[in-house]
């Protein structure tokens, strides 16, 4: 198999994204087509932030969505949805109605409020702005839409944790493409296989610690309020899913996130993954395999996002943080 790419290698997707100029913060929107995507998601964690996620259940009555957006923005960032929502009535796309078309945008948020300005957050016009900008190309990575304000290693306070960011990798093989989009914004520290790429510093910031080392040690962490973190992302494949198939895609690409990030799933995140199926490729495709696929393509972007992200005040980068 072969890793590298975008989510948009998956034929059907474009993506856009809007950062804030007062602070950092932002929203990214991957829209799927005319006609929408097969979409389903699995949320863990127990501070999650959504829209629509009961519609996109395995018994949910609609099958499709026409776009998935991630904000940054707390719960406010929410609103961006509404935004998206505008861009796509005008063009007349949506979700057939006797009265109208609407349509569907399910959301997730992440919790970056403690970065900048707190009163500055994506809104519906920030989500309208997303869907502008969006194109089949290699989207930006790191610093830009959602993964604008994420932030990793939070668990003993954002004075300790280092910069996240958002990322994108596709997984090609079989004849079938698998891509993910991730924002990272997590509690715990993330790793590139063996190596420490960004996470928990030292008391005194220079050094990198380990916060699954010192949860077994019996640290007891900051007493955080839930809702402080959150990885949050999209997984898409080009072949024909079903609802049912499309939910359990989205379970098994939750395997990625702990193979990239210690501790996951916590209280204190709402982790969320989205999957979309645009059924452009009509080959043939083993649920084994695609579930392979998925759980590696969130792992390699959420590196992806953290090797991309740059410092800003408080908070080094991967790529520029030399542990002393």
């Amino acid at each position: 198999m072969e890793t590298s790419g975008a989510i948009t290698d998956v034929d059907g997707l474009a993506v856009g994204h809007w950062t804030s100029r007062d602070r950092p913060t932002g929203c990214t929107v991957v829209l799927c087509g005319a006609a929408g995507a097969v979409a389903s998601c699995d949320v863990r964690g127990g501070a999650p932030g959504t829209r629509e996620t009961d519609l996109l259940g395995p018994f949910g009555a609609v099958e499709r969505a026409h776009a998935i957006v991630l904000s940054g923005g707390s719960a406010f960032g929410l609103d961006t949805a509404s935004g998206v929502v505008r861009w796509l009535e005008e063009r007349g796309i949506g979700y057939e109605t006797p009265y109208a078309r609407v349509p569907i945008v399910p959301a997730a948020i992440l919790y970056d409020l403690g970065v900048g300005d707190p009163s500055v957050r994506p809104d519906a016009a920030a989500g309208y702005a997303a869907c502008a900008t969006a194109t089949s190309g290699p989207p930006a990575e790191g610093n830009v839409g959602a993964g604008a304000g994420a932030t990793v290693g939070k668990l003993f306070g954002l004075e300790r944790a280092m910069k996240g960011g958002i990322g994108t990798a596709s997984v090609r093989g079989a004849g079938v493409t698998v891509g993910a989009l991730v924002a990272v914004n997590a509690i715990g520290d993330v790793f590139d296989g063996p190596t420490w790429l960004a996470g928990l510093r030292t008391a005194d910031g220079r050094g990198a610690d380990r916060s699954m080392g010192a949860l077994l040690a019996g640290t007891t962490p900051l007493r955080t309020r839930p809702a402080t973190a959150t990885t949050i992302g999209v997984v898409a494949t080009d072949v024909a899913l079903g609802k049912l198939q499309t939910h359990q895609l989205a379970r098994v690409a939750h395997d990625g996130l702990p193979r990239a990030i210690a501790p996951v799933h916590t209280g204190l995140d709402g982790d969320a993954l989205f999957a979309v199926a645009t059924g452009t490729n009509r080959a043939a495709a083993d649920a084994t395999v695609l579930g392979a696929m998925a759980a590696e393509a969130v792992r390699v972007a959420i590196v992806r996002a953290v090797r991309a992200a740059q410092s800003i005040p408080g908070f080094p980068a991967a790529r520029d943080f030399a542990a002393g």
